[in-house]
């Protein structure tokens, strides 16, 4: 491996290690506390099992008997029903009433009629007078139709003002139409299935290609015909510098300051569009993130302009063309990690349970329905972050550690401070791996760009698994 030579002392260097040891000591009690905090935060990871149940009760009557079973389960509505009491149980929050609903219908479907009986008189009293009329029929049935036709415009009536999930809507067609009804929307019923196949075959498929490939390449690897690392060119930063940039520009300036300055003008800004919450989120997760970037990239550019344009590539060594050498790189890259984050996921899971502390994008993604914010958080994820995160920790970070201790330590350390610059302790394992990942492909290739690439698909992945889930 061929790196740039360290750095020259400068004459700055004194008062430049002292702010890199000041940004240093707050940035580590800032992120101990995030850390920490992390724990607190709500996991998605309840969320996202919900919307795969419900997914799976959904697909179940259009899928081919052959594969029902193999696909869905026996049971699929017992299944969401005991995840969903479960849930309900366990959170100190109160339930949407969407969700009492819909486990009151279970409830019926599962002939525990007692049950769901008392759980509707109870949310009875929650809910404002237009949504009773639907607790109310399914409290005291009417007798039933033999066709749905004529129920079909009193059904509807009911559902209004409930905004209910299809599969709740086919519950209630089903609770209150005789049981030779046909209930259901046949085509949500078909696209659900496509959703199903996307959500949970095809991850298994991409594990086991990565699988194959990642065995393929150890095996290279032990018969020494792996292709050997191409040169890795760095910024002529020192360790100061270096220190300064992340701890300072990124984590007390980006992480703590301007978030500060900017949260109270960015919500008068968007205070016009508080009648569309989730474009006005959207637009404050963009705007947010864009301030985070500006301390650290702005810092950067003051360190590396006495330096001039670098060799060829310049500093980053970015290397994007030919684009599909980059692309192809990261997309092998991406499989040949992919089944080393889900072991280390599914380790973490059955070692200490799910310690929640999720990104709470996620989240924002997983419940919103508006086109534009959604573009909002594919910007940020897919765009803004993979070009940020890349630049500091495989553009700046690795080459700069790779020149004093080596590659191997250089990738192991930023992946390191990858994972915890991301504030949350339990996804700090899978981060850290995916970390490895990235910071490999940067010291295999020479190329910071096939590395973005790696990062916008890999969030790319999971933007369009939260999309698939959420409908």
């Amino acid at each position: 491996m061929n790196a740039s030579p360290p750095p020259q002392p400068r004459q700055n260097a004194g008062w430049t290690t002292g702010l890199a040891l000041l940004s240093l000591v707050l940035s580590g009690l800032l992120w101990i506390t995030g850390l920490v905090d992390s724990l607190q935060r709500p996991s998605v990871g309840n969320s996202l099992e919900l919307r795969q149940l419900e997914l799976t009760a959904l697909a179940a009557p259009a899928l081919p008997a052959g594969l029902r079973q193999a696909l869905t389960g026996a049971n699929p509505l017992e299944a969401l029903r005991l995840d969903l009491l479960k849930q309900l149980d366990g959170n100190p929050v109160p339930p949407a009433p969407q969700q009492e609903l819909q486990l009151a219908l279970l409830e019926l479907q599962a002939g525990q009629g007692s049950a769901a009986r008392q759980r509707l008189q109870e949310l009875n009293q929650q809910v404002p007078p237009e949504q009773r009329l639907l607790l109310k029929a399914l409290v005291e049935p009417a007798p039933r139709a033999a066709s749905r036709d004529p129920e079909q415009a009193a059904q509807d009536q009911l559902l209004q003002g409930w905004g209910l999930s299809p599969l709740s809507s086919q519950l209630v067609c089903q609770a209150l139409s005789n049981p030779q009804v046909a209930c259901g929307d046949r085509a949500a019923q078909q696209v659900a299935v496509l959703r199903l196949l996307g959500t949970s075959v095809l991850p298994i498929l991409l594990l086991l290609l990565g699988s194959a490939l990642l065995l393929r390449e150890l095996w290279l690897r032990w018969r020494g015909k792996a292709a050997p690392p191409a040169p890795l060119l760095g910024p002529p930063l020192t360790l100061a510098e270096v220190t300064l940039l992340i701890a300072g520009g990124f984590v007390v300036l980006g992480e703590l300051v301007m978030p500060l300055v900017l949260a109270p003008l960015l919500q008068g800004v968007l205070k016009p569009l508080s009648s569309q919450p989730a474009l006005q989120q959207g637009l404050l997760v963009l705007g947010l993130y864009s301030g985070l970037m500006a301390a650290p990239l702005v810092l950067l550019w003051s360190q590396l302009r006495p330096h001039g344009p670098g060799p060829q590539g310049g500093w980053l060594q970015w290397h994007w063309r030919p684009l599909a050498s980059a692309l192809s790189r990261a997309l092998l890259q991406v499989l040949l990690v992919l089944p080393l984050v889900a072991l280390v996921g599914w380790l973490l899971e059955r070692l200490v349970g799910d310690p929640g502390g999720s990104n709470p994008l996620l989240e924002l993604v997983l419940n919103s329905a508006n086109p534009l914010a959604l573009l909002c958080f594919a910007i940020t994820a897919l765009v803004l972050a993979p070009l940020f995160e890349e630049t500091l920790f495989r553009g700046v970070l690795l080459p700069v550690l790779a020149q004093r201790w080596g590659g191997p330590a250089a990738v192991v350390v930023s992946a390191l401070l990858f994972g915890i610059a991301h504030l949350s302790l339990g996804e700090l394992p899978p981060l850290f791996v995916l970390g490895l990942g990235l910071g490999w492909l940067r010291l295999q290739s020479g190329r910071l760009g096939p590395s973005v690439l790696m990062h916008s698909l890999w969030n790319g992945l999971t933007f369009a698994n939260l999309l698939l889930l959420a409908g």
